[in-house]
Protein backbone atom coordinates (compact mmCIF):
# COMPACT_ATOMS: atom_id res chain seq x y z
CA UNK A 1 0.00 0.00 0.00
CA UNK A 2 1.29 3.33 -1.02
CA UNK A 3 0.87 6.29 1.43
CA UNK A 4 1.91 8.95 -1.56
CA UNK A 5 -0.79 11.23 -2.71
CA UNK A 6 -1.76 11.68 -6.15
CA UNK A 7 0.05 14.91 -6.94
CA UNK A 8 2.50 16.43 -8.86
CA UNK A 9 5.48 16.25 -6.40
CA UNK A 10 5.23 14.70 -2.99
CA UNK A 11 8.51 15.12 -1.66
CA UNK A 12 8.69 19.08 -1.10
CA UNK A 13 11.97 20.75 0.75
CA UNK A 14 11.41 22.86 3.03
CA UNK A 15 13.92 25.95 4.13
CA UNK A 16 13.86 28.63 6.62
CA UNK A 17 16.04 32.14 5.83
CA UNK A 18 16.58 34.93 7.97
CA UNK A 19 15.88 37.60 5.25
CA UNK A 20 12.80 35.25 3.47
CA UNK A 21 11.76 38.03 1.40
CA UNK A 22 15.56 38.59 -0.50
CA UNK A 23 15.77 35.10 -0.43
CA UNK A 24 12.52 34.94 -2.83
CA UNK A 25 13.72 36.98 -5.18
CA UNK A 26 17.25 35.81 -5.05
CA UNK A 27 16.39 32.23 -5.66
CA UNK A 28 13.90 33.11 -8.76
CA UNK A 29 16.75 35.40 -10.14
CA UNK A 30 19.90 32.96 -9.63
CA UNK A 31 18.31 29.64 -9.69
CA UNK A 32 14.93 30.27 -12.02
CA UNK A 33 12.66 29.75 -9.56
CA UNK A 34 9.04 30.92 -9.67
CA UNK A 35 6.94 32.49 -7.20
CA UNK A 36 3.93 30.17 -6.34
CA UNK A 37 2.72 31.81 -3.39
CA UNK A 38 3.85 34.06 -0.64
CA UNK A 39 2.42 34.69 2.51
CA UNK A 40 3.97 37.22 4.79
CA UNK A 41 3.11 40.39 7.09
CA UNK A 42 6.03 42.82 7.01
CA UNK A 43 9.44 41.40 6.60
CA UNK A 44 8.19 38.37 8.35
CA UNK A 45 7.71 35.12 5.53
CA UNK A 46 4.92 32.56 6.94
CA UNK A 47 4.79 30.42 3.91
CA UNK A 48 6.28 30.80 0.71
CA UNK A 49 6.14 28.54 -2.25
CA UNK A 50 8.77 28.81 -5.12
CA UNK A 51 8.44 26.20 -7.88
CA UNK A 52 10.61 24.91 -10.56
CA UNK A 53 9.00 23.00 -13.43
CA UNK A 54 7.11 20.32 -11.22
CA UNK A 55 8.93 20.63 -8.31
CA UNK A 56 8.60 23.10 -5.56
CA UNK A 57 10.29 24.32 -2.40
CA UNK A 58 8.35 26.03 0.66
CA UNK A 59 10.07 28.35 3.08
CA UNK A 60 9.74 30.48 5.61
CA UNK A 61 10.99 33.51 8.10
CA UNK A 62 13.93 31.68 10.27
CA UNK A 63 12.36 31.84 13.85
CA UNK A 64 13.06 30.46 17.27
CA UNK A 65 9.79 31.04 19.02
CA UNK A 66 7.73 28.75 16.95
CA UNK A 67 7.86 25.05 17.55
CA UNK A 68 9.17 24.03 14.00
CA UNK A 69 11.36 27.10 14.13
CA UNK A 70 13.29 26.03 17.36
CA UNK A 71 13.67 22.77 15.12
CA UNK A 72 15.79 24.02 12.59
CA UNK A 73 19.21 25.45 12.64
CA UNK A 74 20.94 27.76 10.03
CA UNK A 75 23.69 26.68 8.43
CA UNK A 76 26.18 29.65 10.21
CA UNK A 77 25.09 28.23 13.16
CA UNK A 78 26.53 24.66 12.77
CA UNK A 79 29.82 25.05 10.84
CA UNK A 80 28.24 25.58 6.91
CA UNK A 81 27.26 22.00 7.76
CA UNK A 82 24.08 20.82 6.51
CA UNK A 83 21.95 17.26 6.87
CA UNK A 84 19.84 17.49 3.88
CA UNK A 85 19.99 19.64 0.17
CA UNK A 86 17.77 19.95 -2.13
CA UNK A 87 18.96 18.22 -5.52
CA UNK A 88 17.89 20.07 -8.44
CA UNK A 89 17.51 19.00 -12.39
CA UNK A 90 17.80 20.99 -14.55
CA UNK A 91 17.89 21.16 -18.63
CA UNK A 92 21.43 22.89 -19.14
CA UNK A 93 23.35 22.82 -16.54
CA UNK A 94 26.62 25.23 -17.49
CA UNK A 95 23.77 28.23 -18.61
CA UNK A 96 22.26 27.27 -14.87
CA UNK A 97 25.52 27.53 -13.64
CA UNK A 98 26.65 30.76 -15.12
CA UNK A 99 23.90 32.23 -14.22
CA UNK A 100 23.91 31.25 -10.39
CA UNK A 101 28.05 31.79 -10.32
CA UNK A 102 26.95 35.35 -11.89
CA UNK A 103 24.35 36.15 -8.88
CA UNK A 104 26.84 35.32 -6.45
CA UNK A 105 26.25 31.72 -5.16
CA UNK A 106 29.15 30.23 -3.80
CA UNK A 107 30.54 27.13 -5.50
CA UNK A 108 31.16 24.71 -3.60
CA UNK A 109 31.93 21.81 -5.98
CA UNK A 110 32.70 22.53 -9.83
CA UNK A 111 30.94 22.04 -12.48
CA UNK A 112 31.92 18.28 -13.98
CA UNK A 113 30.49 15.19 -15.29
CA UNK A 114 29.71 12.85 -12.99
CA UNK A 115 30.75 9.15 -12.65
CA UNK A 116 26.83 7.57 -12.71
CA UNK A 117 25.63 10.21 -15.21
CA UNK A 118 24.89 13.40 -15.99
CA UNK A 119 26.57 16.69 -14.99
CA UNK A 120 26.18 18.68 -12.10
CA UNK A 121 27.69 21.42 -9.56
CA UNK A 122 27.04 22.10 -6.07
CA UNK A 123 26.90 25.86 -4.53
CA UNK A 124 25.63 27.67 -1.53
CA UNK A 125 22.98 30.45 -1.35
CA UNK A 126 23.59 33.62 0.54
CA UNK A 127 22.22 32.55 3.62
CA UNK A 128 24.72 29.34 3.57
CA UNK A 129 22.41 26.64 2.25
CA UNK A 130 23.62 23.88 0.30
CA UNK A 131 22.47 22.99 -3.39
CA UNK A 132 23.14 20.72 -6.08
CA UNK A 133 21.88 21.48 -9.93
CA UNK A 134 22.56 18.68 -12.28
CA UNK A 135 21.23 16.92 -15.61
CA UNK A 136 21.15 13.36 -14.00
CA UNK A 137 17.69 12.67 -13.97
CA UNK A 138 17.04 9.13 -12.03
CA UNK A 139 13.55 8.71 -13.07
CA UNK A 140 15.08 8.11 -16.89
CA UNK A 141 18.50 6.97 -15.88
CA UNK A 142 19.37 3.81 -17.74
CA UNK A 143 19.15 0.73 -15.74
Amino acid sequence: MSHAADTTATVIPCLRYRDALRMIDWLCAAFGFEKHAVYADGDTVHHAQLTFGNGMIMLGSADSASEWGRLIAQPDQIGQRETQSPCVIVCDVDAHYAQAKAAGAAIVQDIADQDYGGRGYSCRDPEGHLWWFGSYDPWNAAD
